[in-house]
């Protein structure tokens, strides 16, 4: 029986070992980017929770000022019908090239 040739992956070193110890200041190092992470992460929650309380406020407004308009042509007797629904389609056209 032969011997099994032996490579460089064969070669045992600490190479693998070093980057595995506990080192305080890197530990100090990697709390710090975390906690800076956490505070930016906080920030852009912040924003888009006020972004998303503007858009439902606008909402509102535009609500209400499609009320406003349609109780304007109510008023005067012209009010369009007022339909549930998406609209619905009217033939198209067609192009001859």
């Amino acid at each position: 029986m032969a011997i099994p040739r032996r490579g460089l992956r064969d070669i045992s070193t600490l190479s693998g070992k070093v980057g595995r110890t506990f080192v305080p200041h890197k530990a100090y190092l990697r709390l710090s980017h975390i906690e800076m992470e956490k505070v930016r992460k906080t920030q852009e929650s912040e924003k888009a929770r006020q972004l998303m309380a503007d858009i439902a406020a606008r909402f509102v407004e535009i609500e209400a000022e499609k009320e406003a308009l349609l109780q304007g042509l109510r008023d005067r007797g012209s009010a369009p019908p007022v339909r549930s629904g998406p609209p619905k389609k009217i033939g198209g056209f067609k192009v001859r090239y």
